[in-house]
C-alpha cells in the first residue's frame, strides 16, 4: 500500500506508480506494493495531532482526580493492597498481621503503588497511575490507527473518540486494575502490527537482494523483534489479570495469518506451510517470554517468606526444594485462585451480562452522595461507569459494517480490528452461559480500543470512495456526504460527553439534572 497524503483518509490503495518493467531492483511493482508498509511514521503532522489529543486527555484524566475523597467502589481493595505491598512486599491483612489471600496477580497493584510511592497513601497517590495508564492507552491508539490507515485524520478521530468516552475516563480516574490490563493488551496489539510491518519489509529486502522463492523452498531468516516485544507486553497484561489469556489464541492466529499472507505476496508457493515451523517456533519463544515476565511480576512473593501459600508444601509436611518448591507453591496458589473465580456466582446489584455491555444495559455506580450545594433544594453527586451513549450505541452497527467492508474490500485491517474485539468480548459470553459467573461492565475495557477502531474504520469508509483516493482528484458527492456525516457524528459524541461529564467525574448537580441524565431509568440507577 502506498502512503496517502497526511490529511486524507486511506482505506484502499492508490494504483502503483509507473515504473520500468520488472519493477525497481528486479522486484515487480505489484509485489512491492503488496509488501509495502508505512515508512512516513515520523510525519510531523501525525505527532502534532498526537501531542494535542494526548494533552487534552491527560488534563481530563488528571484534573480534580483527588475528588471524591476516600475510597470509591473497589478502591477499598487495590490501593490498600498496593500500600501494604510497599511495606511488606506482598498483600497484607492488618487485622491478623499476616499475609492476605488475593485472587489477582500483583502487577496492577504494584503500578498503583508507584503512585502511592510518589504522592503518599492519598487519593492522588492511588489514582495517579491509572490516569497515566489511561492517557498512555490513548497515545498508543492514535499511533496504531495511524499505522493501520496511514491517515492523520483517522488517527486523530480514534484518539478523540477515546478521549471523549466516559467509560474509559472513569476507569482512568479510579484505582482499579482494568485500565492497566487494557493498556497492555493494546500495547501487545501495537507490537504485533509493527511485527507485521517488519516481517513484510524484511521479505521485500530479501527479494531486492536477489532471493528467488521459485528456486528454493527455504524462507529468509527474519528475527521478529517486535513479536518478542509483544510477548513481553502480553506477560505484563497477564500480570494484571488472567483474563488477558483470552486474547492469546486470537492474537497468535493473527500472527500466523499475517506471515502467511506476506509470504504469499512475495510469491512463495504454499505460504502457510512454507514458514509454519519458524512461525510456531517464534510464537513459542514469545510465549516463553510472556511466562518469564509473568513470573517476574511475582517477585515480591518469591523474595519474601510471608506471602500467602509461600511455604505451603513445607506447612503440609512436603519437600520444598529450591526453585521447584516455590514454583509448586505458586501453582497451588493459582489453582486455589482459579477455583475462587470459577465459583464466583454471588449476585451483585451492579452486575451485568456481556450481551448488555455494548447496549449500556447496566452501568456501575462507583460513587453516590447527596451532600453539597448546587443552588437547588436537592442535589446529587455520582460517578457512574457509563460509556458515552452516542459512541457506545454505535459499536454494534460499526462491527456489522466492519464485517461487510472486510468481506467486500478484502481488507486485512478489518479482520485485524475484529479479531481482538471478539477476543475481548466472546469468552465472557461463554462463562455467562456456562456457570452464570458474576460479571461487571468494566470487563469490556480491553475490547474498547478495537470497538473504537471499528467505528473509525466505518467513518473512513464513508469518507473514501470504493476505488480509493486518487492524488489530485476532486472530492465526489459521496466523499462530501461521508465527511459531513463523520463530522456530525464526532460533534454529537462530543456534545453527549459534555452532557454526561458531571456524572463521569462526580460533580454536584441538581437532583433533577441528574435524573434527566438517567436515560434508561432504573437500568442506570
Amino acid at each position: 500500500m502506498t502512503t496517502a497524503p497526511a490529511t486524507e483518509t486511506q482505506l484502499t490503495p492508490d494504483p502503483p506508480p509507473a515504473a520500468e518493467p520488472g519493477g525497481v531492483r528486479g522486484v515487480p511493482d505489484i509485489v512491492r506494493r503488496r509488501l509495502s508498509t508505512l515508512d512516513n511514521w515520523l510525519n510531523p503532522h501525525s505527532w502534532l495531532v498526537t501531542a494535542v489529543i494526548v494533552t487534552i486527555a491527560a488534563i481530563l484524566r488528571l484534573n480534580g482526580i483527588s475528588n471524591p475523597k476516600g475510597y470509591i467502589f473497589d478502591e477499598v481493595y487495590y490501593p490498600t493492597d498496593a500500600w501494604d505491598m510497599l511495606q511488606h512486599g506482598v498483600e497484607w491483612d492488618e487485622k491478623s498481621n499476616s499475609a492476605a489471600y488475593v485472587v489477582h496477580p500483583p502487577l496492577g497493584k504494584w503500578l498503583i503503588a508507584l503512585g502511592e510511592l510518589l504522592f503518599g497513601n492519598t487519593e492522588l497517590g492511588w489514582r495517579f497511575s491509572a490516569a497515566i495508564a489511561g492517557t498512555a492507552m490513548i497515545l498508543i491508539l492514535i499511533r496504531v490507527t495511524y499505522r493501520l490507515f496511514h491517515s492523520v485524520l483517522l488517527a486523530g478521530i480514534a484518539g478523540l473518540l477515546m478521549t471523549l468516552d466516559g467509560f474509559q475516563l472513569v476507569l482512568s480516574r479510579t484505582s482499579l486494575l482494568d485500565i492497566f490490563l487494557g493498556t497492555f493488551i493494546l500495547a501487545t496489539f501495537a507490537a504485533l502490527v509493527l511485527d507485521r510491518d517488519h516481517y513484510r519489509r524484511q521479505w521485500l529486502r530479501a527479494l531486492e537482494n536477489g532471493f528467488d522463492p521459485d528456486k528454493t523452498a527455504a524462507v529468509p531468516r527474519i528475527v521478529p523483534w517486535w513479536l518478542l516485544v509483544a510477548g513481553a507486553t502480553f506477560g505484563l497484561a497477564c500480570g494484571v489479570k488472567w483474563s488477558a489469556l483470552f486474547f492469546a489464541p486470537f492474537l497468535a492466529a493473527l500472527v500466523i495469518v499475517w506471515r502467511a499472507q506476506a509470504r504469499r505476496s512475495a510469491g512463495v508457493r504454499g505460504p502457510f506451510l512454507a514458514g509454519a515451523v519458524g512461525d510456531i517456533g517464534w510464537l513459542f519463544l514469545s510465549f516463553a517470554i510472556t511466562f518469564g515476565i509473568y513470573l517476574a511480576t511475582w517477585t515480591g512473593w518469591f523474595v519474601t517468606d510471608t506471602g500467602w501459600f509461600r511455604h505451603d508444601r513445607e506447612a503440609n509436611g512436603l519437600s520444598e526444594p529450591p526453585v521447584i518448591g516455590p514454583l509448586l507453591n505458586l501453582w497451588h496458589y493459582h489453582h486455589e485462585a482459579y477455583r475462587f473465580h470459577s465459583g464466583l456466582t454471588e449476585r451483585h446489584i451492579y452486575q451485568s451480562w456481556p450481551w448488555q455491555w455494548l447496549l449500556l444495559g447496566r452501568p456501575v455506580a462507583f460513587y453516590w452522595n447527596t451532600n453539597g450545594s448546587c443552588g437547588a433544594p436537592s442535589c446529587a453527586r455520582e460517578i457512574l461507569l457509563l460509556g458515552t451513549p452516542i459512541l457506545w450505541w454505535s459499536f454494534l452497527p460499526a462491527l456489522a459494517g466492519l464485517v461487510w467492508f472486510g468481506l467486500s474490500r478484502r481488507d486485512w485491517r478489518a479482520w485485524a480490528i475484529l479479531v481482538p474485539a471478539v477476543a475481548g468480548l466472546l469468552p465472557w459470553f461463554y462463562y455467562a452461559v456456562k456457570d452464570g459467573r458474576t460479571m461487571f461492565s468494566f470487563y469490556a475495557l480491553p475490547a474498547l480500543p478495537f470497538l473504537i477502531l471499528a467505528v473509525v474504520y466505518v467513518l473512513g469508509a464513508l469518507m473514501t470512495p470504493p476505488g480509493g483516493i486518487r492524488q489530485g482528484s476532486s472530492r465526489s458527492d459521496r466523499q462530501l456526504i461521508g465527511t459531513v456525516v463523520a463530522a456530525a457524528y464526532i460533534v454529537l459524541v462530543a456534545a453527549c460527553f459534555a452532557y454526561f461529564y458531571p456524572i463521569f467525574v462526580g460533580q454536584v448537580i441538581p437532583y433533577e439534572s441528574w435524573s434527566n441524565r438517567m436515560w434508561l431509568g432504573g437500568r442506570w440507577i
